[in-house]
């Protein structure tokens, strides 16, 4: 075969179905060919090489998978960013007292603050991170408003309304995307809007996404007000209803994430050609709300936790498209 220099090759060949490898051979040009072996790869196995040792592939696949399709010269520091928003999002989730987890905070705001002293601590995370604002010269704006909104979402408290939850996903997942469009070398106002309402629908998003696993620790999130307006308790949640009343408060949360997609996309054809790789994850957004919706927005529906095969394929559709 005219690939079989690549490494993994053969072994991801048998591991598809008769025929299935050779249909994408055909249809995916050589040059992005090695990016779906790589991808595969990493689906069949959790052995497979990353190109970021530090990067934990299991925490964010879908940011992980999208990263590949950026710039060689971006890739590597949107990995690093990813990483680091990583490492913030699992401290609320692996620590036992608040206290803990405000003191890892207060750990990594140092270690912004090292990194921009050119001290970065000896650590993964932050030598790659350091690498990544030396080379592209990202705003710590951006980074130290990932940290205070992440320790001030230690409360551990439900968000009082659809605002609160959508001014915690621009400060989180919106900031996100200013660096990784900083590490394109975009500055765009066009782009920075897209990036707004993207981050925001990202948010939301992760916020229905993780409902079945917080409420099976009996923790809820949700938007109170929204939960209210439909009668539906946290205790609904906790025992997993799928009564129409939890389903309008799906409905209604993901339809403002819908929302933010279509404002986001609004501004497609005045936002630069370069900025659109950190734009490619609306892909998991919109594939996410178009299962939810078969569903009947049943947020508990087990296909919901299953994550869907062919996202790296809507991906490369997505780049080939050039749209977002």
């Amino acid at each position: 075969s005219e690939h079989s220099h690549i490494p993994s090759y053969k072994r991801v060949c048998t591991l598809m179905k008769p025929g299935y490898c050779k249909v994408f051979i055909f249809i995916i040009p050589p040059r992005r060919f090695q990016f779906f072996l790589f991808v595969i790869s990493y689906t069949y196995s959790e052995q497979s090489s990353v190109p970021m040792p530090c990067f934990p592939r299991s925490r964010d696949y879908d940011g992980f998978v999208s990263s590949l399709l950026l710039p060689e010269e971006a890739r590597r520091s949107s990995l690093a960013l990813r990483a680091f928003n990583v490492e913030l999002a699992q401290v609320k989730d692996s620590v036992s007292q608040k206290t803990i987890g405000l003191m890892r905070m207060q750990f990594w705001k140092t270690v912004v603050e090292d990194i921009y002293r050119d001290e970065p601590p000896l650590q993964p995370v932050s030598a790659e991170l350091w690498r990544a604002v030396r080379k592209h010269y990202l705003t710590k704006r951006w980074l130290l408003r990932i940290v205070s909104e992440r320790e001030k979402d230690m409360e551990d408290k439900a968000y009082r309304n659809l605002q609160e939850l959508e001014a915690y996903s621009e400060n989180t997942q919106s900031s996100l995307l200013y660096l990784l469009l900083e590490s394109l070398g975009v500055k765009d106002v066009h782009a920075d809007h897209a990036a707004s309402h993207i981050g925001k629908a990202q948010g939301i998003v992760t916020c229905l996404r993780a409902t079945p696993y917080y409420s099976s620790r009996r923790k809820v999130y949700l938007p109170m007000d929204i939960c209210i307006l439909h009668g539906a308790s946290q205790e609904d949640f906790i025992r997993g209803s799928r009564e129409q009343n939890v389903r309008d408060v799906v409905y209604d949360i993901a339809s403002q994430a819908h929302v933010h997609l279509q404002h986001a996309r609004s501004f497609s054809k005045n936002v630069p050609a370069a900025a659109l790789p950190a734009f490619f994850q609306t892909v998991v957004l919109e594939d996410y709300l178009q299962r939810v919706r078969r569903v009947d927005f049943d947020v508990f529906h087990p296909s919901l936790q299953k994550r869907n095969p062919l996202i790296p394929i809507y991906l490369y559709i997505r780049s080939w498209k050039k749209t977002y």
